[in-house]
């Protein structure tokens, strides 16, 4: 289904001060972000076509299923916090999304979700979802028909759904390590892998958005990353800049939380060792946001260690 109505995105190559990696630009969606593929797989298994499709997102997420939802044939309302980005705000008005904002985080925009729910739909998680989950790991198998040979795979981490994707998909390929990269500000998924269960963590303000809330109670992702992924680390505010204003210089425009990979890269938490593949995971920044972020130094940024 994702193969078949997606084209792929490309690889590129990336020079980083430590060597050279590639960066598969899944920025390239036609929803700004990744966050397609997990939406199709869903919606295509979804038995009923006169279902009401109800998700919550920060965002990214809300476009993809709105867009999934067209493609497919579907009715969509999706939840999105009011204080969600300017950028992904627009871009689902220009759809014109059945959107509703509500609360002020994402943990706030999911549980107004689930009372829609309760009245009458289907919740589509943006993570705690086995086709959202088999979806998102569509962009490993893709990668791996561009990239010769084995690889370690970078991936963002906020509710876990792309790192279990990447995660079960790398489990049969020995050469193939999965690293996933939290903002500090949110580290929900790590919390849980360390604890053996879902916890809740604080979360606070950070530029890569849609990597951050509190895990559904009973979420899959911790249990299904656990023990298959090499490593889970953690960026900083100003590393993530750091990383966005990297990548702007070379000509892409990537969001917080699509730049966290690179960002950890930067600050030398992962080494590059053998063959890296970073992905970009999404666009969606709004203008004036990037507007200040590349007019600011880049002073206090550690560089590799």
């Amino acid at each position: 289904m994702v193969a078949a109505r997606l084209r792929p995105t490309p690889v590129v190559p990336l020079r980083l001060p430590a060597g050279e990696v590639q960066a598969k630009l899944d920025c390239l969606q036609p929803t700004g972000s990744f966050k397609i593929r997990g939406a199709l797989a869903a919606l295509a298994a979804i038995g009923s076509p006169g279902a009401r499709i109800v998700a919550a997102s920060a965002g990214n997420h809300a476009l993809a299923v709105v867009e999934a939802a067209r493609r497919l044939g579907l009715r969509a309302t999706v939840v999105v916090p009011r204080t969600a980005s300017a950028a992904k705000l627009a871009a689902l008005r220009r759809l014109d999304a059945d959107l509703v904002t509500h609360g002020n985080g994402y943990e706030e925009a999911e549980r107004h979700a689930l009372e829609l729910v309760a009245a009458g739909g289907v919740y589509v998680s943006a993570y705690n979802d086995p086709q959202v989950i088999a979806g998102q790991a569509t962009w490993a198998a893709e990668t791996a028909e561009q990239v010769a040979g084995g690889a370690t795979l970078v991936v963002p981490v906020g509710g876990g759904g792309l790192l279990a994707g990447t995660a079960l998909w790398a489990a049969a390929r020995p050469d193939v390590r999965v690293v996933g990269v939290e903002a500090e500000a949110s580290r929900a998924v790590s919390a849980a892998v360390a604890a053996g269960r879902v916890v809740e963590v604080p979360v606070g303000p950070t530029l890569a958005d849609g990597l951050a809330g509190n895990l559904e109670p009973g979420s899959i992702t911790p249990s299904l990353a656990a023990g298959r992924v090499h490593a889970l680390v953690a960026v900083t505010e100003p590393e993530i800049e750091h990383a966005i204003r990297f990548l702007a210089a070379g000509g892409l425009v990537v969001e917080g939380a699509g730049a966290v990979g690179v960002a950890a890269l930067l600050a030398g938490r992962l080494p590059p060792d053998g063959q890296v593949v970073v992905l970009l995971s999404g666009r969606n920044i709004a203008a004036g946001t990037l507007a200040r972020i590349l007019g600011r130094e880049a002073g206090g940024v550690p560089g590799p260690q």
